[in-house]
């Protein structure tokens, strides 16, 4: 099988970093395409890579292709791509906002997987959700699930409403935490912490926190009941999130990237 990745930017080059060492690729190189001197500069000094300038030195053999490139690169790429492709080819959008049907009439093809990937694809703790048209079969999309689990886990959803809703969730999600972890750097500093100091205390305690959650059946809420006991320091702090809204300011805001990925969409 030979997979092709348009697109050398993050999330394009997460995932053939991830899929190069995939069996699935029979110890063929993954083949990558940029229009970036610099970037193509930089591939070509990784050997698991096949590298190209040229789209149509590429693309005619690729069975697979990962479209990486930015939303509003979609359109001229595909007027670009069409005289190239055939229909038995599989197109895996990491686009945000690019609809399958956008991207079947763009390149007059069927055979369309649309992902939401995230930013932990980078370190291999990533989740990507997906959806495909009705044209792919189980097998291929056994074999796409494959690869998109390179750089993490993947969930299959039932239809293009989920992803734009997993861009609230997963899309957007590390920005929230990383948000989060802002503040809390922030207070520690000012309680006189140093930055290294600062540093292991929030990210140590955001790993502690997810292992505790992840190895356990216990929810969030649960948790915290654990850890907040009445009249303590950890109360007086949730209390003070519940005074101020935190919780529905949270969910506002992964409605808000929800909403944003719908009207991505739709323009």
């Amino acid at each position: 099988m030979r997979v092709l990745v348009i697109g050398a930017g993050n999330m394009g080059l997460t995932y053939s970093e991830g899929m190069a060492t995939s069996s699935m690729l029979n110890r063929k190189k993954l083949m990558i395409h940029d229009l970036s001197a610099e970037l193509i500069e930089m591939l070509r000094k990784k050997p698991e890579f096949d590298v190209y300038e040229k789209l149509e030195d590429c693309l005619p053999m690729a069975d697979v292709v990962f479209l990486g490139v930015k939303p509003y690169h979609a359109d001229a790429l595909m007027e670009k791509m069409k005289p190239m492709v055939n229909d038995q080819q599989i197109f895996v959008s990491l686009m945000a906002g690019v609809t399958i049907q956008h991207i079947q009439n763009g390149l007059e093809i069927k055979k369309v997987v649309r992902t939401m990937p995230n930013l932990p694809a980078k370190v291999g703790r990533g989740v990507t959700s997906y959806t495909e048209s009705k044209e792919i079969s189980r097998v291929e999309l056994l074999m796409i699930r494959n690869l998109l689990d390179t750089t993490g886990e993947s969930i299959r959803v039932k239809n293009e409403e989920f992803i734009n809703k997993s861009t609230g969730i997963s899309g957007s999600g590390p920005a929230y935490v990383f948000y989060f972890m802002q503040s809390m750097l922030e207070a520690a500093k000012k309680m006189g912490f140093s930055d290294n100091d600062s540093k292991v205390l929030v990210s140590t305690t955001f790993e502690g926190a997810i292992k505790l959650f992840k190895e356990s059946d216990l929810t969030p809420t649960t948790w915290m009941d654990r850890v907040a006991s009445k009249g303590g320091t950890t109360r007086a702090a949730l209390d003070s999130m519940d005074e101020n809204n935190v919780e529905e300011l949270i969910k506002e805001a992964a409605f808000a990237a929800f909403n944003r990925a719908v009207e991505l969409g739709e323009e």
